[in-house]
């Protein structure tokens, strides 16, 4: 069993989330064992680190197995996004463009809404 840290955008995207579907992200999350990470997971590698990618509802997670025994959640993002579909094509984006454009674009559609 690992214990399981996240990193700040994905803590952002928990915050957003409502009590029950924070609960089953987590309950889903915390309950991954050896073998599920090398069973069918996907896995994806990125920069020399293996990300695993878990379904939980219309989002995306994706965690990093560390030594120590921590499951390190390093992304939540949403199905059928951009973000989603860079990080998993490996395009070559740093992690901080990726969050930078993700919030940038999110910004503008809501400039876009209060018109």
């Amino acid at each position: 069993m690992y214990q399981l840290t996240f990193s700040e955008q994905s803590l952002a995207e928990m915050d957003k989330l409502d009590i029950n579907a924070r609960l089953r992200m987590i309950e889903q999350l915390s309950s991954l064992t050896d073998q599920a990470l090398n069973g069918n997971l996907p896995k994806i590698q990125r920069n020399g680190t293996s990300f695993f990618r878990v379904k939980i509802d219309s989002l995306r997670a994706y965690l990093e197995p560390r030594p120590d025994g921590q499951l390190f959640c390093h992304y939540i993002l949403h199905q059928h996004t951009l973000s989603d579909f860079v990080f998993r094509s490996k395009l070559p984006v740093s992690e901080e463009q990726m969050v930078e454009q993700y919030s940038s674009f999110w910004k503008y559609v809501d400039s876009l809404r209060k018109k």
